[in-house]
């Protein structure tokens, strides 16, 4: 989800510690972000577009909305950027920027659609496919060749100021798509995210990694990169040896948490929490029974109407529509998946006799994590509506 993935990103610190896992929400007070560690350093650490965080005083960037909002084919689209970048080189001062775009986000609105010829898309094997559903995707394929362009325009913004020699850039896709089984779920495209990095003289041109690495571990890099050790209170490390080539692993396992309380049309309380290594997924739905909703499943979707199309197929007796609309909404306590050969999570294996050890070992580390994180299960999916703005109770809770 759109918040716990950003805290994640400046805190280095997994979400229902930090007290962010719910949308729409805020840490603890007194968490730190990667704004004070670097701000401390020398740094000048700006944060352009997207917000999605909170509160402030965790998070005391030089903000602009311009990264949000231009557009990136103008002659100028980023002066407050371009200015950052000019002052520093002109003051010697070392800088960060986030630059967080809103693309690709409902509405799809943006970039030329018409490049995707929605007919002749091939679709993922759990979508369902109805003309909404096709429009649809076809606009979303636009918003990521939009998303390229706005990348291209900070690439030579970066070549103008003769500072791509000595900047490391790193572009993350965040969660997946706003498409069901991705983003607002802890399957595999729900949580594997797309990252691609540069740094001349530092990562080499062309490589590759398949090593596991965490949004938590972002932060840790950067200071990893700035000469700057880890805190001791946050979760993630420094992947940087992974990038520099001096190894090809970082870590064996990746956690996922979701949560549907709280959030706009979401379910009364659906947590689901995860563990995965590069082969195998393991998902722990908290509260099976419940039927699972969120922004996509009402009437019009996400501002992106395409939901409504699916049952509908199902209605008709079509058996992949109705499969997909059940697995999507109803699901069962446990779930494990081959994502190696399976990554769309289609085929549960979780009652595969071959599995059961390995069932037993997933469940078992993510009773420790989970121990570790504070995080009570269903307890603490009960409480996330406490994380909002406007809560008044703003305190830990006993772990």
């Amino acid at each position: 989800m759109c918040s716990p993935t950003r805290h994640n990103i400046y805190t280095g610190i997994y979400p229902v510690k930090s007290g962010a896992w719910p949308n729409h929400t805020r840490v603890y007070p007194g968490t730190k972000s990667i704004a004070h560690y670097l701000g401390d350093a020398g740094y000048r650490v700006a944060l352009s577009g997207k917000t999605h965080i909170g509160p402030k005083a965790s998070f005391p960037f030089e903000y602009s909305g311009e990264f949000r909002s231009a557009d990136p084919a103008e002659d100028d689209p980023y002066p407050k950027l371009e200015q950052l970048l000019t002052d520093s080189k002109e003051k010697g001062t070392p800088f960060c920027l986030f630059a967080c775009s809103n693309e690709p986000h409902t509405p799809y609105n943006k970039g030329n659609a018409s490049a995707y010829e929605s007919t002749t898309l091939t679709l993922p094997p759990t979508f369902v496919d109805t003309p909404n559903t096709r429009r649809e995707y076809a606009q979303y394929l636009a918003e990521i060749t939009y998303f390229d362009s706005q990348c291209a325009a900070l690439l030579k913004l970066l070549d103008e100021h003769n500072l791509t020699s000595n900047t490391l850039v790193m572009a993350v896709s965040e969660q997946g798509s706003g498409f069901p089984f991705a983003k607002w779920t802890c399957y595999e495209l729900g949580l594997t995210s797309g990252m691609v990095v540069r740094w001349p003289g530092n990562v080499a041109p062309g490589c590759k990694s398949n090593a596991l690495v965490e949004y938590v571990d972002i932060t840790p890099t950067f200071l990893d990169a700035a000469g700057l050790e880890t805190p001791h209170t946050m979760d993630g490390r420094s992947f940087l040896p992974v990038l520099i080539g001096k190894t090809s692993e970082h870590k064996q396992n990746t956690f996922g948490v979701q949560t549907t309380r709280g959030i706009g049309e979401g379910s009364e309380n659906f947590g689901v929490r995860s563990i995965g290594t590069k082969t195998h997924r393991y998902i722990r739905n908290l509260n099976p029974t419940e039927t699972f909703n969120n922004f996509v499943t009402r009437p019009g979707g996400d501002k992106a109407d395409f939901w409504m199309s699916w049952p509908e197929k199902a209605k008709t007796g079509d058996a992949h529509a109705l499969a997909m609309t059940n697995k999507y909404q109803h699901r069962p306590a446990e779930e494990l998946y081959d994502v190696a050969n399976d990554p769309h999570c289609l085929n549960n294996l979780i009652e595969d006799l071959r599995f059961v050890a390995l069932n037993a070992d997933f469940s078992n580390q993510l009773d420790i994590w989970m121990k570790s994180q504070g995080d009570m299960g269903a307890a603490t999916e009960a409480m996330a509506h406490t994380r909002k703005s406007k809560f008044k109770f703003n305190r830990r809770p006993n772990r």
